[in-house]
């Protein structure tokens, strides 16, 4: 279901709060209120190149069709997004064969509230009807097995673990057999946080995702867990990843809490990876597929 753009608003605070220098510029374009622009879109953390690059084409938008600097800003920003992704392809992707188990792969450092999105993903497949089982591939951190079973009990879902310092690529495949065995088409599995950094770490991380690939599995999505309050500092974070082990879109966590949120525009334009999901709060409603339209809108919003 689309968010509201008034539920959009809601959950952007911070992030509207560095935009409402342009909000506020709904008429006349003078090199002032071009100024206060570029400050706005650098502050949010789009990035010098993407700023440079918006701002131009907003200009050529006011030239030729008229009309104020926020909406030639909101054009040229939606239009950047969709340029990445329509709104079809930030879907979450299963299997098309009916005799496979689709596989969600959950990557990402530590911190970034891995395991917490996870259950929230979980929850919603839950509520759209979907049987979900959950595999804990984290055996390297003692608690993860744990704080996700706790989770699961919490939402109903059953969890596949394997004890600390297990191979986690076996746990995924077992959870997928398991997944299999009791007619579940689901499997989202959680893995070590990891330094992008880490050569043998994200090595380690390819050879799960081979495993999870293997009939009956099939690895239909690997999202990478970003925290929106790292800005500019994620892209590394993205390009890494998606070198290793092929990421197909960023679930973006803590944008309720972040300035930052120009950083979605950098991603999807300077790395070619959609967002796919926003973490917008605690509760386990607080997971919204984006919306680059809803988004925009509410960033600018009066």
């Amino acid at each position: 279901m689309a968010a509201s753009q008034s539920s959009w608003r809601q959950r952007l605070t911070k992030s509207r709060g560095v935009f409402s220098t342009i909000s506020s510029l709904r008429s006349g374009v003078s090199q002032g209120d071009w100024e206060s622009a570029q400050a706005a879109l650098l502050r949010a953390d789009v990035g010098v190149s993407m700023t440079t690059q918006i701002l131009e084409d907003a200009r050529e938008r006011v030239k030729k069709n008229g009309g104020d600097l926020v909406a030639a800003l909101s054009e040229s920003l939606v239009e950047q997004l969709h340029a990445t992704a329509s709104d079809d392809e930030r879907v979450l992707r299963t299997s098309e064969n009916p005799d496979a188990v689709s596989v969600w792969l959950m990557v990402g450092v530590n911190g970034v509230g891995k395991t917490t999105t996870i259950a929230k993903l979980a929850y919603r497949e839950k509520q759209s009807g979907r049987a979900v089982l959950l595999a804990a591939g984290d055996t390297f951190r003692a608690a993860a097995a744990e704080q996700l079973s706790t989770w699961g009990k919490r939402i109903g879902v059953d969890v596949i673990t394997g004890g600390e310092g297990a191979d986690p690529g076996s746990v995924v495949f077992d959870s997928v057999s398991a997944a299999k065995a009791r007619g579940i088409s689901l499997v989202i599995a959680d893995t070590a946080g990891r330094l992008h950094t880490k050569t043998n770490l994200i090595a380690e991380l390819a050879k799960i995702r081979r495993v999870g690939d293997r009939p009956p599995g099939e690895v239909c999505e690997v999202l990478l867990v970003l925290d929106a309050t790292t800005g500019q500092n994620g892209l590394q974070q993205v390009a890494e990843f998606t070198k290793a082990v092929g990421v197909t879109g960023v679930v973006l966590t803590k944008l309720d809490g972040s300035a930052r949120g120009g950083v979605v525009i950098a991603i999807e334009k300077e790395l070619s990876v959609p967002i796919k999901l926003v973490g917008t709060g605690e509760s386990m409603e607080d997971l919204m597929v984006f919306e680059p339209q809803g988004f925009i809108d509410a960033l600018l919003a009066p």
